[in-house]
Parts: structure tokens; C-alpha cells; sequence
């Protein structure tokens, strides 16, 4: 039945697929201590689903088997394109700023939920009996990556990143827990050796050592998960990433030679226009604008907050007057990052 597992994934548009046993996570109490130690910054959700992602019969008693199903969004070379990074479908090409690859067409969650029920549909009915299954992307209580890993997906890397020599890091992971009692692959060893490309590549500083990662300083989480002022003395290091970071993937060696991604759902939208227009976006042209994408999730304060700290960064004095009536804003955070950007371009 596994390799008819397989062919279903396949079929449903996953790029490659990994079958493993539904065990404790193997890296649960480094997950832990990576709590305790209060590398997840604000991500408290993580803190209260702490028991469950420890173990895979809490999200479904019972399960045997899970299945790892991956889709690439390499779909492009570099984190800007000629005409700037794109998302949203009705803005102009316009200077370049940067946006996490993943983040630069619709939302996958909308993408990979349909896909991963429909799996797990064919795996119940296939298997037959009481069998019952549950797909999981990142917005369920499951160590998704952990479990891949184990499955033979690929291997976690020293940027924390799920590894594949086909796909390098590229790509998003999905789950679905059966009861089923199916094949499992081999794992897949860890093939980063002593390569620190990604360490010593990252902005902020962020790793506190090979596999471990601070939030508190990664460029992703400052953008996207942290809710109020960015810390001062991390916002140069920001640079121009508006929503994201892909530094630790882009010089992988790994991501060299990946795969293109072939899924046409996830192909980068429209550009996304000048950084000085966010910043006159109201929250219900906010709410239009980004609505069924991945940059919806930091929310207009932060978007606009990220803006500012990227302009500021930029040195254009021809944002000046986007980042002053920007210190009108309603939302004290957004203010403060114009400040700041306006100070910064002062500077001599």
C-alpha cells in the first residue's frame, strides 16, 4: 500500500513524498530545552501546544504512520526579481526590496490543506476498516519537520532547515497521520558535513550554534512573528527585507543546484510597488490588498513598520515624505520605526 501512497502524492501535485513511523519526535528534548531557553521569543503558542507536539497520538490516537509530503516554491533565482519582489495582484513594478521566496505567491496553507486531505482521504478509504487519518501543516500541534526527517524526507540542516538533495530547503512541508500501518522509507543522513555557509552568512547573527537558532534575532521572526519595535540594534541588520529572510537558505550549497518548482498555484504574483505607498495603506486597504497571501500574517502595523526600517536602511532622502506623514500614523509602532528611519537618513 505505501508505494500506492506514493502514486496518490504524486498525483495530487507533491513534489516528493516520505513515509515514516509516528514516533515521540526524535529531537523533542532539544525542542524543549530550546523553550526553556527563550529562543521562541513571542511565539507562546508554541509554549502552550508544548505537550502535543511531543507527541503525534494527541493530534490523532492511534497513528502509526506518517506520511511527509513536500512542494517546492523554488520558482525563482534570487530574492528579487527585474521588476522588483512580487505579491498582490494589483501593484505596480517598482524598486527592489525584499520578500521571502515562500512568501511571494498565494498562501500555501490554502495550497497544501486541500491536497494533504484529499491524501489522507485515499489512505482511508484504501486501507479500509476503521483506519482515520489527519493532515497537518504548520498551523497544527506536530513537529512536522522532526517527523519528516524521520520519514526519510530529507535531513534537518545547520540553518534548521528540512534538507533534500533534490529540492534543497526550498520547499513547504505537509504531514498526514494514519492509523495505517504503511512502508516506511530509510532516512536520509545528515549531508551538510562541515559546511557553515549559513552560519556565517546570517545578517544577525541569529545561530547560537550549528542547528540551534535564536528567533529573538532572525530576520524572519523580526518581520513577520514580533508584534512590536524591532530592537535597535538589529534594525540595520534587517537591510532590505520587507517580509522574510532567505539568507541562510540562498547560500546553502544545496539550493544551488534545486530543483525548479512546477506548482503554477504557488508562482509569484504581480510586484508589489514602491515601500513609500504601504506606508499610506489603511487597515482596510491593507486587509484588500493582502488578503489570501503569506504577508497578511504580520499584520498592517507590522508591514509598515518593516517598511519604514527598510527605507531607513535604504539612505533614499526621497522617502522622507512617506516616512514624516508616517509619523502620523495611528499606531505607535509604525511611528517609532519612522523615527527611526528618518533619523537614520539625517545622519551625515
Amino acid at each position: 500500500m505505501g508505494e500506492a501512497v506514493r502514486a496518490r502524492a504524486l498525483e495530487l501535485g507533491f513534489d516528493r513524498i516520505a513515509i515514516g513511523p509516528a514516533e515521540r519526535p526524535e529531537h523533542g528534548a532539544a525542542f524543549e530545552r530550546w523553550l526553556d531557553a527563550g529562543y521562541a521569543g513571542e511565539m507562546g503558542y508554541l509554549e502552550r501546544t508544548r505537550a502535543d507536539r511531543l507527541d503525534p497520538a494527541r493530534l490523532l490516537p492511534g497513528c502509526r504512520s506518517v506520511v511527509a509530503a513536500a512542494v517546492s516554491y523554488n520558482h525563482e533565482a534570487s530574492a528579487t526579481g527585474a521588476e522588483g519582489p512580487t505579491v498582490g495582484r494589483e501593484c505596480a513594478p517598482t524598486a527592489k526590496q525584499k520578500i521571502a521566496r515562500y512568501a511571494r505567491g498565494r498562501d500555501y496553507h490554502d495550497v497544501l490543506k486541500p491536497r494533504l486531505g484529499a491524501l489522507g482521504e485515499y489512505i482511508r478509504e484504501a486501507a479500509g476498516g476503521d483506519v482515520t487519518s489527519r493532515a497537518a501543516v504548520d498551523t497544527s500541534a506536530v513537529l512536522e519537520r522532526d517527523l519528516a526527517a524521520r520519514a526519510g524526507l530529507g535531513w534537518i540542516g545547520k540553518n534548521t532547515n528540512l534538507l533534500t538533495p533534490s529540492l534543497g530547503s526550498y520547499f513547504f512541508i505537509g504531514v498526514v497521520l494514519t492509523t495505517a500501518e504503511l512502508t516506511f522509507d530509510e532516512r536520509q543522513p545528515d549531508r551538510c558535513g562541515t559546511c557553515t555557509a549559513c552560519l556565517d552568512a546570517c545578517p544577525t547573527g541569529a545561530f547560537v550554534e550549528p542547528y540551534i537558532l535564536d528567533a529573538r534575532r532572525c530576520i524572519s521572526y523580526l518581520t513577520i512573528e514580533h508584534r512590536g519595535d524591532v530592537p535597535g540594534e538589529l534594525r540595520a541588520g534587517i537591510g532590505e527585507w520587507l517580509f522574510g529572510c532567505d539568507v541562510c537558505q540562498d547560500v546553502c550549497p544545496w539550493n544551488r543546484k534545486a530543483e525548479p518548482g512546477h506548482e503554477p498555484a504557488l508562482e509569484p504574483s504581480a510586484a508589489l510597488g514602491p515601500l513609500e505607498a504601504l506606508l499610506d495603506l489603511d487597515d482596510q486597504a491593507f486587509r484588500a490588498r493582502f488578503r489570501g497571501t503569506a504577508l497578511a500574517r504580520t499584520k498592517r502595523a507590522g508591514l509598515l513598520r518593516n517598511a519604514a526600517l527598510v527605507l531607513g536602511n535604504r539612505g533614499d532622502r526621497r522617502a522622507v515624505g512617506a516616512l514624516t506623514r508616517a509619523l502620523d500614523d495611528h499606531d505607535d509602532v509604525v511611528r517609532r520605526a519612522a523615527a527611526w528611519a528618518l533619523d537614520r537618513l539625517a545622519a551625515p
